[in-house]
């Protein structure tokens, strides 16, 4: 089914040249008109991922689990590195929440600002939730430029504080070019900004940005925000409710599995 033309998410064919004002009157569009756009959205995104499994390969980045199972494959995309600079939330979580975003990407500060806080106070405090995040520049040079710096920020620990000031409201209209990303540095409090910026220019911030990226674009990531919760896509700034259902039903299914496999083994513990 082809995808609406929604203004959410940011579709990565958008011209990147796209005016502010009509950034603005796309921002005004809301009740039934964005309720139906964001759900074509999903529709659309889930249809084109879900229909075929992502190709297997040993790689870190790609799916863990064997089988016929697409959900499963793109749950096992979660990386659960306890050493990723760029996640939040413990490793062994048992729900996993992938972004794939872009800074220039208005939507997608929008569910920095509006959606994510709650969900990080609700589940990413009582350990059930993991938010892992994923670079995926859409918009040209600037985007690259912004997610190389947010990778670089988050060598010195602070890829958080880099996100927030990133995605305040009015960032993104001043742009992205190398004396702003070291302003966003100091706001986010990057201790050594000649470090900073060594690593927003070096080959492993590229490396990290094409791992990213390509992860995406080959399970069919074509918009930003896109999310994986669980191995179920979510297209767009969904409002809370939406990812909190999802999380629910997913922890749900954890610790049924987690009990069941506890069963298990007193069962066979007792057949000895």
């Amino acid at each position: 089914m082809p995808a609406s033309p929604s203004p959410s998410p940011s579709r990565s064919s958008s011209p990147s040249s796209s005016s502010s004002s009509s950034s603005r009157k796309a921002l005004l569009l809301c009740g039934a008109v964005a309720v139906a756009a964001a759900l074509m959205g999903l529709v659309s995104w889930q249809a084109s991922t879900l229909d075929k499994a992502p190709a297997r390969s040993s790689s870190a980045s790609q799916p863990r689990n064997a089988g016929s199972d697409p959900a499963a494959e793109l749950a096992g995309l979660a990386r659960r590195d306890a050493g990723d600079k760029l996640a939040l939330g413990r490793a062994d979580a048992p729900v996993v929440l992938i972004e794939y975003s872009d800074f220039k990407c208005g939507y997608c500060g929008k569910f920095a600002r509006d959606t994510e806080p709650e969900l990080i106070r609700k589940y990413v405090e009582n350990g059930t939730l993991r938010i892992e995040w994923r670079n995926f520049p859409i918009f040209g040079a600037e985007s690259e430029a912004a997610a190389k710096a947010a990778w670089a920020a988050g060598q010195q620990d602070r890829f958080r504080q880099f996100h927030e000031a990133a995605y305040t409201p009015g960032a993104k209209e001043k742009g992205f070019g190398e004396a702003r990303l070291l302003e966003l540095a100091r706001e986010a409090g990057v201790p050594d900004l000649e470090r900073f910026r060594q690593d927003m220019a070096g080959a492993a911030a590229e490396a990290a940005l094409a791992k990213d990226r390509e992860e995406g674009y080959r399970i069919g990531v074509s918009s930003t925000p896109s999310f994986l919760v669980g191995g179920r896509p979510i297209a767009g700034a969904q409002p809370y409710g939406a990812f909190a259902a999802v999380i629910d039903q997913a922890a749900a299914k954890a610790r049924a599995a987690a009990g069941a496999g506890a069963g298990t083994g007193a069962g066979a513990g007792a057949g000895r």
